[in-house]
């Protein structure tokens, strides 16, 4: 992985908009998943995606270890069996792109995956608006397994399924430690499953693992401002400015 100069500034404000999503602002992670697309080049999509998951790991990590005490565990066994099915699913996916030469479309498959998540949330925030900020939102475990099968395969693809989790703990009205908490443990888990399937894919490299070294400062950076953020700023302006960037960087993506 040969990088210009803007490649890597890319490359380090990638691993610093992890480290805040992980540990200040949740659903800012889609973000880092269009701008490594730029970095690493739309016809090496695939390379981006392998890329970014150490890195994920990496700030699962320490939110754990910041949040562990908040995780809701009663949503966590709901939406995990699910997440690990359509993880499969995703990897099939793949394999049969890969197999039949079609995997230099996951550039664009990114960036249809990224506006579907961003347009999913914008409707829940509309709903949730229109409806005075408690839309009545069912609670059956149908809802889990549709949320947490849909974010296995999007987060096998494209690292996507942020917006998804979000829509479901908002839905659950939970306060924002269990929030991080939950979130935490959930993609740790399914992130670190994950794993075995990118490498055999080929998505997962020794230089892929020779840039994420270089990674690991800009992480910390980003956890220690994260959680900063998530003590001091108001976190809807932040979300929806970082909204409006992921979905003209996705836009990109899918023209090309």
């Amino acid at each position: 992985m040969d990088f210009t100069v803007g490649g890597w500034l890319l490359v380090a404000l990638v691993a610093l908009v992890v480290g805040i999503n992980k540990t200040g602002v949740p659903g800012i992670g889609i973000l880092a998943v269009v701008l490594l697309v730029f970095a690493v080049g739309a016809d090496k999509a695939k390379q981006s995606v392998g890329l970014l998951l150490p890195a994920l790991i990496c700030g699962d990590v320490i939110a754990v270890a910041w949040y562990r005490r908040h995780a809701q565990w009663k949503h966590l066994a709901r939406l995990l069996p699910p997440a690990g099915i359509g993880i499969v699913v995703g990897f099939l996916l793949a394999l049969w792109l890969k197999r039949s030469g079609q995997d230099q479309q996951l550039g664009r498959i990114i960036g249809a995956i990224v506006l579907t998540m961003l347009g999913i949330k914008r409707w829940w925030d509309w709903r949730a608006r229109r409806r005075g900020g408690e839309p009545p939102v069912p609670r059956h475990v149908a809802v889990a397994l549709v949320i947490g099968g849909l974010a296995g395969v999007t987060t096998m693809l494209a690292n996507a399924a942020g917006p998804l989790l979000i829509i479901y703990l908002l839905a659950m009205r939970l306060d924002k430690h269990a929030f991080i908490g939950t979130a935490a443990w959930y993609f740790l888990m399914l992130n670190l499953f994950k794993v075995p399937f990118m490498a055999y894919l080929g998505w997962i490299t020794l230089a892929s693992l020779k840039v994420n070294l270089v990674m690991v400062p800009a992480i910390l950076a980003g956890t220690a401002a994260g959680l900063y953020i998530f003590r001091r700023i108001p976190q809807r302006v932040f979300a929806l400015t970082v909204e409006v960037l992921a979905a003209a960087a996705a836009v990109k993506l899918l023209i090309g």
